[in-house]
Order: C-alpha cells, then structure tokens, then sequence
C-alpha cells in the first residue's frame, strides 16, 4: 500500500517511482532501468509534466499508423511492464497487436517475471519466450537482436516504449515503421524512429488507445492523409520549441 498522500504536490511522479522500484523488487526491472527513468523524469519536468501539443498530433498520427498495420507489435521492457501492463493489454485488444518481450539486459529470469505481469493483466500470448522462435535482427550486437520469427521478425509496424537507439534504427533498416515513446526529443531513438511521442508513457499509452479507438471508425485514405501529412522531425523541433516556452515561463519573475 503506498504511503503517498494524493495532497502531495508530487504524488503522480513519486507513485511512478513507487511502482518502478516495486518492479526491481519483483525481478520486472533492471538496475539501469531505474537510472533511465530518472533522466526520463528530468525532461518531464522540462514539459511541465503535461502531454503537449506536439505530442497530440504524434499520438494521432502513430493510431493511424497502427490502424494501417497489417502486423503490428508492441515491444514490452521491464519498465513498460512495472509501469502499465493493463494499458499494454488494452492496446493490444484495442489494435489487434501482438505483445513481445524484448529486453536490453536480457536474462530468463527477468523475462519470466515480465510474463507472469503480463499475464496476471490479462494477456493471453506473449511472444519472445520461445527460444525455438527466435531469429537475429540485423545491425545490432546486444541482446535485443534476438526477436520472435511470428513478431517484430515479421512486423510492419513496431511500438518500442522506452528504446534505444541501436535497435530503433536496426529496426528502421528492416523497413520497419517505428513508434516509440521518449521523452527526450534529442536522443538517438527521438531523431530515428519514425514516429516519437514525447511524453511520459504513463500519459501517452491511454491517449494512444482512445485515438485508435476514435481512428477505427475512419477509411483507410483518410488515416493514410493523416500518417503523411506528419513529419517527426518538425513534430520533434514543435516538442523543444514547448520545452524552450515552458522554461521561460518558469524564469520570469513576477
């Protein structure tokens, strides 16, 4: 039971830091998944802890993407699962999307715990845990070159909450359409990824579902009007030039 109190000015961000520490505990989270999330909250504060416009549209433009897909995957990490398993259920069911376990420190330990989450959430089958399955994705050395021949292998359209770069554009060069969330708009996985949502996930994956639940009553020409008429890059200058405002906002002096 958490010991926050809602008054607290910080509860939203110290409940996230709860369930993150309660997944290492629980063997869901690595030790540097911890550290990532500290650099991911420093720029949420910089966005003054709020999905901003230039979110919006990317969040619009990945439903659509996703609406498109003809195998779309959502890659889940140990982060992605401590923070919201339900919502990735949700997504999936919403989406028709298969689920694959896909991590950066990989062990079958972790791997386990991440499914038996999953799984307690409602999910039905996960991908990534048959190592009769498995296949190398080209262009990357770490352990998450190893994807599921019948998921990411064969995906069109790939959701990588929380990526890196490597894998990101590995998964680019595979002629793959890439949608992550980052909350850093300058990183390597922001700037490759053909799709970045900066936001926090916690925020962005519900959004997400109720826009592709709105998109799934559109035609098909209108969500492809919708994917090409977005542009990441400008979409990531819209995001710092949001970050720039907030600051300044915050330096005046009154």
């Amino acid at each position: 039971m958490s010991l926050i109190p809602k008054s607290h000015p910080r509860a939203k961000s110290l409940l996230i830091r709860e369930r993150l520490v309660s997944g290492f505990d629980n063997g869901l989270v690595a030790k540097e998944g911890l550290l990532a999330q500290g650099r991911a909250e420093a720029f949420d504060y910089l966005l003054g802890e709020k999905t901003g416009k230039s979110a919006k549209s990317a969040i619009k433009a990945a439903a659509a993407q996703i609406l498109l897909a003809k195998i779309p995957v959502i890659s889940v990490n140990g982060n992605i699962a401590a923070l919201c398993p339900r919502e990735v259920i949700k997504f999936a069911k919403q989406t028709g999307s298969k689920i694959e376990v896909n991590l950066f420190y990989s062990n079958e330990k972790r791997k386990k715990a991440i499914v038996k989450e999953l799984k307690k959430n409602g999910a039905k089958e996960i991908l990534g845990t048959n190592i009769t399955k498995q296949a190398n994705l080209s262009g990357i050395d770490s352990a998450r070159r190893i994807v599921d021949k019948n998921g990411i292998f064969v995906a069109d359209v790939v959701v990588v909450p929380l990526e890196d770069g490597d894998r990101t554009l590995a998964l680019r060069r595979a002629g793959k359409k890439v949608i992550t969330f980052d909350l850093n708009p300058l990183s390597r996985t922001s700037q490759t990824a053909n799709i970045t949502i900066v936001d926090n996930v916690t925020r962005a994956m519900n959004l997400l579902i109720e826009n592709c639940k709105k998109l799934s009553k559109k035609n098909k020409k209108t969500l492809e009007t919708i994917v090409k008429n977005f542009d990441n890059k400008k979409n990531l200058a819209g995001n710092i030039i949001e970050i720039k405002n907030n600051l300044t906002k915050r330096s005046q002096i009154a």
